[in-house]
């Protein structure tokens, strides 16, 4: 499997979509990714620089793959995730052009790329909705570990559970704790290099596939945090169960976006209440004391849209006073109110 070195240089194509949900994969990439951004591109806001819109990381921003390659990328990452998750046919020209000039290509969507363009020897296109070999089916077993593991979950899609699983384990790591991270999509495995694309493998092996990594992870850390997917009430997300599955989690992180009522997608979908919402993640994760049942650890509240910090920060002390949980924005805030939660919990 193709994943990126560590001395490869990263062009990350968001045109149109800098600012929008459906550019989280190139966000993800700004904010964590080890390897050297050295541009974003995006004709509508070319000139600028991504430290323009709020990213910590300040790079230019520049209108094709002749600009990019000439500050030195060396990989071309598509960093728009368009809802059914297909390449958009008026991107070909682009990727097309980031080959023909010799870039190697991260794709995370689930239309494959490297059967379509022929590289050269040291060019390579990494398409990450593969389905690995030698899956079996979910046995249960990470539910006899002895390492704790947080699953986050959410009130909606793309709400920021790998945002906060990520952060989690920052804070963790500082504070000396051993922790590991199971990306689960394709900006988790983009990120770190490794993980399970969730959405891309078989129904039957998807449990399966979580556990595998889980096992592998607890092997090797005294802590796993495993990053959520979708949500159980949305009616396109079907991540959930092998999730809980796979994983047996210990503890829960709920995910949510402050004053966010209904689904962004299905508008018509109200989002329950955030207590009854955690109690169904529970009991389903429990089913009925087939499995331990996880411990709520904390509530990680997207405020990303709140310019005012008060405000934001009443939104977190709301959700707080409601579930009688710590409530935080892991970005806003940091960590510190979960780590003083999880050493009594």
């Amino acid at each position: 499997m193709p994943m990126l070195k560590p001395t490869d240089r990263l062009a990350v194509f968001m045109d149109g979509y800098l600012t929008l949900p459906a550019g989280k994969m190139g966000s993800g990439v700004l904010r964590y990714s080890p390897n050297e951004v050295v541009c974003i591109m995006d004709v509508e806001h070319a000139g600028g620089t991504s430290g323009q819109f709020g990213f910590s990381r300040d790079v230019p921003i520049v209108t094709d793959v002749a600009a990019a390659a000439d500050l030195g990328a060396n990989v071309l990452v598509l960093g728009i995730a368009p809802p059914g998750g297909a390449v958009p046919p008026e991107w070909f020209p682009v990727i097309d052009a980031a080959v023909s000039r010799g870039l190697s290509v991260v794709n995370g969507l689930h239309d494959r790329l490297a059967q379509r363009f022929a590289t050269q020897p040291g060019q390579w296109i990494w398409d990450i909705r593969t389905e690995p070999e030698g899956l079996t089916t979910g046995k249960g077993a990470a539910a006899e570990l002895s390492v704790p593991r947080i699953l986050t979950v959410g009130t909606d899609m793309a709400v920021g559970k790998m945002t906060a699983g990520l952060e989690i384990q920052k804070a963790l790591i500082h504070a000396g704790i051993a922790a590991g991270f199971v990306a689960t999509g394709q900006i988790g495995m983009t990120i770190t290099g490794a993980g399970v694309p969730l959405d891309a493998i078989r129904l039957d092996f998807a449990s399966g596939a979580i556990e595998r990594e889980v096992l592998a992870s607890a092997a090797s850390y005294d802590l796993v945090i495993i990053e959520g997917q979708g949500s159980l009430v949305h009616p396109a997300s079907t991540a959930t169960l092998p999730l809980l599955r796979g994983s047996c989690p210990t503890h829960l992180v709920l995910c949510v976006r402050a004053g966010q009522t209904h689904l962004r997608s299905a508008p018509t979908v109200t989002i329950p209440p955030l207590g009854d919402l955690l109690d169904l993640y529970l009991a389903l994760a429990s089913a009925c004391g087939t499995f331990p049942r996880p411990v709520p650890l904390a509530v990680c509240v997207n405020t990303a849209h709140i310019e005012d910090a008060n405000a934001a920060d009443d939104a977190c002390a709301e959700i707080a006073d409601e579930l009688w949980l710590p409530a935080f924005d892991p970005i806003r805030h940091g960590c510190g109110k979960l780590l003083d939660f999880l050493q009594t919990n």
